[in-house]
């Protein structure tokens, strides 16, 4: 069928179709999120649905495999997180349909708050590993993964980076093989995973996973490249290895294609012909702790970093500190020139600057949480004060008012969350305000509602449709609230800045317990453009309240006539909100007619 050009993500999601999948299932994260876009636009024949969250998308895989479907789930490394507690227990299961779970790790945490290395989570669940290098393993190892689930009982982890995830490399295409879906089969002793029926699981995860690491020969996924000379041997794996082989250098190699477990006995024997074993890995010493717990000599985190990719200059850096290589005459070593910086900053026409603004100039303690409007906690906004993880900010905002409270040091809180991470895990923790609830407490939690899953793409969440994107689900946010009993919700657009400004001041005094829902859609997901605003520099006092609210379109300029630069607006670049409008004192900004 010849070659094409693919992502890692796009690869993935074509070797799950070549592999006869049934049901892939995922919540949006980079840097994974392009895969399930990728099934579902094109290939039709497989189930796929963004869940409300990974814990969710877990268990609709897990019903999947229960009834003999080959199963494919995905997300970011920190979703891993929330879907942990029925991955725990799946991994004791005797694995029916084909199941692999696609981790995107992200060193260098390129769009991530954390580092988490999830080859330590495979491990940790006797869960096998694969770590593929280019898009052509992404896709061939996802067909193995399907396979080795189904031969040796267990779910499988598909490990892949950011940059591999985005990365295109050619990728030989195949015709889908269609697989017999058999049905569940009634197994309490399998599927009931309580005590006593979990006792004898665990000896069936250890001996699932000796077994595998005594026959990865089998599945030729591991490679040895020997060279000549036996003073180094390089074990290596991922994208890492490719970047090894950038280098050009006369060294033997070992290159995993699944690092847990590993195929220790083969690894054994090799260190006997080499005088010295070099691990490159990125972020944890993950397979070199494996090889001194067996006993096996070598160095790795000694020489490269333990954080951040490891691209070919760091890689040569550690391997001249190692002595694998001669040094680079530094006077002939080229250097790359610096890229400028961009800041990150919110779309023109975003919703959720207006809100920011005004919660700026309240000067109140302001807990954010994870979505586009994160951005509110760097320069030049820096209006937020804590960010953690998805859906945390109501559940902090609570627990940093009873502590203060104890202390005498009682202030009005507030916390942001967007309507994909109140869906996603907000709506417990808001929830949990109600319990032990003190009606003095000062209390305020602002709900952007801008009808998308925006940060990672515009996928679509549960109240969506209300926005008219075409999706199926239409909750409606003001009542689910009131039904969970909240009797105090103030729902404002917050493009009426003056009547926004006024909601959410109110709110923020307010001595008690009270929600704001701004109503707003995502201005790019909805192609949101109205005719442009511009500056009248006769009436600009160059006071910047308007470039304060970081609008991309506006900036200050030197105008002919006038002594000191006034701010204008890129007409290219407005889509017209009227927000810069609203907040200029002196009504030098215009919309042009």
């Amino acid at each position: 069928m010849g070659k094409e050009l693919m992502t890692g993500n796009q690869a993935i999601a074509r070797g799950f179709y070549e592999a006869g999948g049934h049901l892939a299932a995922s919540y949006p994260g980079s840097p994974t999120v392009e895969m399930l876009e990728e099934i579902k636009h094109n290939y039709k024949e497989i189930y796929a649905e963004f869940s409300i969250n990974e814990k969710v998308a877990f268990e609709v895989g897990i019903g999947s495999s229960f009834a003999g479907g080959r199963t494919l789930v995905s997300m970011k490394h920190v979703g891993v997180n929330v879907a942990a507690d029925p991955l725990m227990t799946f991994t004791q299961t005797r694995t029916k349909g084909g199941f692999v779970l696609m981790s995107g790790d992200d060193p260098g945490m390129a769009s991530s708050q954390n580092e988490q290395d999830n080859r330590l989570f495979g491990k940790f669940a006797f869960m096998p590993v694969l770590d593929p290098s280019d898009s052509q393993e992404a896709k061939d190892y996802v067909k193995m993964g399907l396979e080795i689930s189904e031969t040796y009982e267990t779910p499988v982890m598909l490990r892949i980076t950011s940059r591999l995830c985005h990365s295109r490399s050619a990728v030989e295409l195949g015709p889908r093989v269609e697989v017999e879906i058999k049905g569940f089969e009634r197994d309490i002793k399998n599927f009931g995973m309580i005590p006593p029926n979990t006792f004898d699981k665990q000896f069936h995860m250890k001996d699932r996973i000796e077994k595998l690491g005594k026959e990865t020969f089998k599945l030729g996924i591991n490679r040895y490249e020997p060279s000549e000379k036996t003073d180094f041997l390089i074990i290596t794996s991922g994208l890492v290895y490719q970047n090894l082989k950038t280098l050009e250098q006369d060294v033997s190699i070992y290159k995993l294609g699944m690092v847990y477990p590993l195929p220790i006995e083969e690894l054994r024997n090799l260190s006997e012909q080499y005088e010295n074993i070099i691990v490159i890995e990125e972020m944890m010493p993950f397979i070199e702790d494996q090889l001194k717990i067996e006993g096996i000599k070598c160095e790795g985190k000694k020489f490269f970093s333990f954080t951040g990719e490891l691209d070919v200059s760091d890689i040569r850096a550690g391997l001249e500190k190692a002595g694998v290589i001669e040094p680079v005459d530094s006077a002939v070593a080229q250097e790359s020139g610096e890229v400028m910086g961009r800041l990150p900053m919110f779309c023109a026409g975003c919703p959720h600057r207006p809100v920011f603004d005004i919660l700026k100039k309240t000067k109140k303690t302001i807990i954010g949480d994870i979505g586009c409007y994160s951005m509110g906690i760097l320069y030049p906004l820096e209006v937020l004060d804590t960010i953690i993880s998805m859906g945390a900010s109501i559940g902090i905002m609570k627990g940093m008012n009873k502590v203060l409270k104890m202390a005498g040091k009682k202030e009005p809180l507030v916390a942001v969350i967007g309507d994909g991470t109140f869906y996603h895990s907000g709506m417990t923790g808001l929830l949990n305000l109600l319990h032990r609830y003190d009606p003095d407490d000062n209390l305020t939690v602002i709900l952007l509602n801008n009808g998308t899953t925006a940060m990672t793409g515009g996928q679509p969440n549960a109240s969506s449709s209300s926005y008219g994107d075409g999706s199926d689900m239409n909750v409606d946010l003001p009542k689910l609230i009131a039904t969970m009993g909240f009797d105090r919700v103030r729902v404002v657009d917050q493009f009426d800045y003056k009547e926004a400004k006024k909601v959410i001041e109110e709110e923020i005094r307010f001595e008690g317990l009270s929600i704001v829902m701004t109503t707003r859609p995502c201005a790019l997901k909805f192609k949101i453009k109205e005719p442009n605003f511009y500056v009248d520099p006769s009436v600009c006092i160059a006071c910047r309240t308007c470039v304060k609210t970081n609008c991309p379109p506006i900036h200050m300029k030197d105008y002919k006539g006038f002594d000191k630069q006034k701010s204008s607006i890129d007409p290219s670049m407005c889509v017209g909100c009227s927000v810069c409008s609203q907040v200029c004192p002196v009504g030098a900004i215009k919309r042009r007619v």
